[in-house]
């Protein structure tokens, strides 16, 4: 029996074809997670997003003393290992009388790192609005609270937009962490049809190339946008 690629033996040909054939039965298991894994991004993202805003807003429009509170806050969720937050989230809150089902733990344990990082990205932009829109707010009668909120944050928003859509692409694959603690989200379901098959290479391929479907057109809009505002004159040569 001849194989049609000659580079490959026509057995290792064979092997790979089963290996396919009794994969592809368990695609739709495999799919059904992803509904799980689009619900800890989407909910441990936005979580994240107010975090970080609120904490954004406190160092550049309250007291020196709460600047400096916040940001060593914001620095130290950005040294924290995922995985171990979302263990002392699911393991350390029973302790304090709250228990948390998994995928609420593991969206609060996400959303509580990712809100670090999503503080930096805020701030950045939040300080890259130039203050004489601050200014006319304030002449117009408006509270520091409602010039932030009607002034600053739309155009802040629209000046971390890059970023932010960067950072939900991050948040997207790192859902996987969440099998550490038993939520079956996509990669946890590849896991278990791996071990059913016996194969663990086309389950994770075939997963990688569905965050790869997901994530890449989002990079390239991320990409793009930053390109956009850079040409508007939005973005520093810093950002």
């Amino acid at each position: 029996m001849a194989s049609n690629n000659p580079e490959i033996p026509w057995w290792l040909s064979k092997v790979l074809e089963v290996m396919w054939q009794n994969f592809v039965q368990y695609v739709p298991i495999i799919l059904s997670a992803l509904s799980n894994t689009l619900i800890l991004a989407f909910f441990s993202f936005g979580l994240a997003t107010v975090l970080g805003i609120v904490m954004a807003f406190a160092e550049v429009f309250t007291s020196k003393t709460i600047l400096i509170i916040v940001s060593w806050v914001a620095r130290v969720l950005r040294g924290v290992p995922l995985i171990l937050s979302i263990f002392l989230v699911f393991y350390g809150l029973p302790k304090l009388g709250v228990t948390l089902p998994p995928l609420y733990a593991a969206i609060l344990g996400i959303a509580i790192v990712d809100a670090g990082y999503q503080e930096q990205i805020f701030r950045g932009a939040i300080k890259a609005v130039s203050n004489r829109q601050l200014e006319a707010a304030y002449a117009l009668g408006l509270t520091r609270a409602g010039a932030f909120l009607y002034v600053v944050l739309p155009q802040a928003f629209r000046i971390a937009l890059p970023s932010w859509i960067n950072d939900f692409t991050i948040i997207l694959k790192d859902t996987s962490i969440a099998y550490a603690i038993g939520v079956v989200e996509m990669f946890t379901q590849a896991i278990h049809v791996a071990q059913v098959i016996m194969d663990y290479v086309w389950p994770l391929v075939f997963v990688t190339l569905i965050y790869l479907v997901i994530c890449y057109p989002l990079s390239m809009l991320s990409n793009y946008l930053h390109g956009k505002l850079k040409m508007m004159g939005m973005l520093g040569s810093g950002m």
